[in-house]
């Protein structure tokens, strides 16, 4: 289709903010020891957690528990962005003092501005609007049972087990390593607003995150990015009215501060996927267009599963992506990689 453009509106961006707390820290430590399925891909080995869980209370087992059963970790999140709290005493005095239905209303999650009436209502326990809301979040793997979970449980039993499996994980886990963990997030803090100044926002963000492209969209007005070491490598996303929220991992130079000749880990990857002469020239046939498997292989008479090696580490370092059947080079990741490199060399 044809477009004449009669505006001169340019495309708005969004604001990036930064924030960190180790309550955030317990919070997503809460939600990866319960997250089973997702447990083997983080950055701790499987007998890290085990002999972590081992050395947990049989009470505080038994929250994780119904953790683990109703993803309660979401509800730990969404109350610790809407009750700002100083240290873990006062956001446990927040919650007890909330009302039911508020306290419900923000364990609830954020679905869109056209669905804060329905989920006031679910909230009030509507079964109405219980029922819309999960049809709306029906392609989330958890919300519609979590909605569900949230809208008919009693507050006073939720919140005690809040209260009790925060208190605990923190008291165990978190509280042992606190300064380490303090210093931790307020020194990756330092490096990303530096690197504020030299990147546009969006290429902030995806810098940050280690790869996630985030255009902006309507009634998002700002992205909070928010440090996190437990659920490494992964990056949590997250929306709250008006923000989108990205729970990113902590850079490498960030955890050795003292050694200043360790180069971040998704430097390296581009470096190397960078220095073979099959997948620069890959790169030169992507920058061209996208393109299919059979057409790489076309171009450069090579056989399907050496080509798709080379595009699988053009891949792991963020310089490749799927698009519709098709591979993409990630031009913005190329852009910025003598950024990255300055600042290495600057550190």
């Amino acid at each position: 289709m044809d477009l004449i453009q009669a505006t001169s509106r340019k495309r708005e961006t969004y604001q990036v903010e930064f924030a960190y707390s180790s309550l955030w820290e317990c919070a997503l430590g809460i939600a990866a020891v319960t997250n089973t399925r997702l447990l083997h891909t983080l950055e701790q080995p499987l007998p890290y957690w085990q002999e972590l869980k081992d050395a947990l209370p049989s009470t505080l087992l038994k929250e994780l528990d119904e953790v683990e059963a109703n993803n309660t970790w979401k509800a730990l999140l969404q109350l610790l962005h809407t009750y700002s709290a100083t240290d873990l005493e006062d956001f446990l005095t927040k919650i007890a003092h909330i009302s039911d239905q508020d306290f419900k209303y923000h364990c609830l999650p954020f679905v869109g501005e056209s669905f804060q009436k329905l989920r006031k209502q679910a909230a009030a326990g509507e079964k109405k609007a219980v029922e819309q809301l999960q049809e709306h979040t029906i392609d989330n793997p958890f919300f519609p049972e979590y909605i569900a979970f949230i809208s008919s449980v009693d507050a006073t039993q939720l919140k005690k087990h809040l209260q009790a499996v925060m208190k605990g994980w923190y008291e165990h886990v978190v509280a042992p390593k606190h300064a380490e963990i303090k210093q931790f997030l307020e020194r990756d803090i330092q490096a990303k607003i530096k690197m504020q100044a030299q990147l546009s926002t969006e290429e902030l963000v995806q810098w940050a995150t280690n790869g996630v492209q985030y255009q902006p969209e309507p009634s998002v007005f700002k992205v909070l990015l928010i440090p996190q070491l437990v659920y490494r490598p992964w990056t949590i996303e997250a929306d709250l009215e008006g923000t989108k929220v990205f729970y990113y991992p902590i850079a490498d130079e960030s955890l050795h501060p003292h050694d200043r000749y360790m180069p971040p880990h998704l430097l390296i990857q581009k470096h190397k996927a960078l220095g073979d002469e099959i997948r620069l020239r890959m790169v030169k046939l992507l920058a061209e267009n996208d393109r299919t498997l059979q057409e790489i292989t076309s171009r450069l008479d090579l056989g399907k599963s050496t080509v798709h090696h080379h595009l699988k580490l053009l891949r792991a370092a963020k310089l490749v992506e799927i698009h519709e059947m098709k591979y993409r080079l990630r031009i913005d990741e190329l852009k910025t990689l003598h950024v990255e490199l300055e600042q290495f060399l600057e550190r």
